[in-house]
């Protein structure tokens, strides 16, 4: 079954059991919108939820570039030192005991209700899987590689670059994988926490108003978005850092 029909089947046996689960208990239509309803909203409310998607997207593409960034350098600079690797190392993974539901206040506290402190939580939450997935596949280098181009004179620095990071890009685009299914999760915590616009704070307010299709029509639109994002992310991961060795 292809990618596009195996998601066509599963959306629809969600739906199916969504209305199964309301027609078994009957349960009020404020509680558990039936997916008609939440169909409609969405059409209904399409500039709103349009609005407010801009914001969140926003705040997980830049949140998302940032992070990749910043753990591609991160777990090349932890094979490059060992130093660094021996005292950074223990910090990212007692930084992964915190919950992040604890740091979403004070990012707020610190960055403001605008898109910084939510850019810096989709950042904090792909941080450590971007930069422990490279950082592993860049250790696990073929050391018959290293060893040659060692009798052959290269420097750590073209080891590095002409060999290592070749050979971990398929890592890398793992963890890129993962982060495009976390990135969103950052940013509507930060949202949840404090904002004015975005997919998030539309949820908070609707569920405040008891407008219980709306927030479901909310999250309808952010797991589709997850889900083009994570699509995206893999096809460009494909054609760019999945392509076997010499090709």
């Amino acid at each position: 079954m292809t990618g596009w029909r195996a998601g066509i089947a599963a959306t629809c046996l969600v739906l199916a059991l969504w209305q199964v689960v309301i027609w078994s208990t009957g349960v009020a239509r404020f509680i558990l919108p039936p997916p008609a309803l939440a169909v409609q909203t969405i059409w209904e409310s399409r500039a709103l939820l349009a609005e407010h998607a801009v914001i969140t997207m926003a705040e997980v593409l830049i949140g998302l570039a940032l992070g990749a960034a910043l753990g591609f350098i991160s777990a090349i600079s932890l094979v490059a030192w060992p130093t660094a690797r021996a005292l950074v190392r223990p910090i990212l993974v007692f930084s992964q005991a915190v919950p992040v539901f604890a740091l979403a206040p004070l990012l707020t506290l610190w960055l403001g209700f605008g898109l910084w402190s939510k850019i810096t939580m989709a950042l904090i939450i792909i941080y450590f899987p971007v930069t422990s997935s490279f950082f592993d596949a860049l250790m696990r280098t073929n050391r018959d590689w290293i060893g040659l181009a060692k009798v052959m004179g290269a420097s750590p620095a073209r080891i590095m670059w002409h060999i290592r990071v070749p050979a971990a890009l398929p890592g890398f685009a793992s963890g890129l994988r993962l982060a495009a299914v976390y990135a969103p999760i950052g940013a509507i915590i930060g949202e949840w926490v404090g904002a004015s616009k975005g997919l998030g704070y539309l949820m908070l307010l609707a569920n405040g108003r008891a407008k219980t299709d709306l927030m479901f029509a909310a999250l309808i639109v952010l797991a589709v978005l997850t889900i083009l994002l994570h699509t995206a992310v893999n096809k460009v991961c494909e054609k760019t850092l999945d392509r076997p060795e010499g090709s």
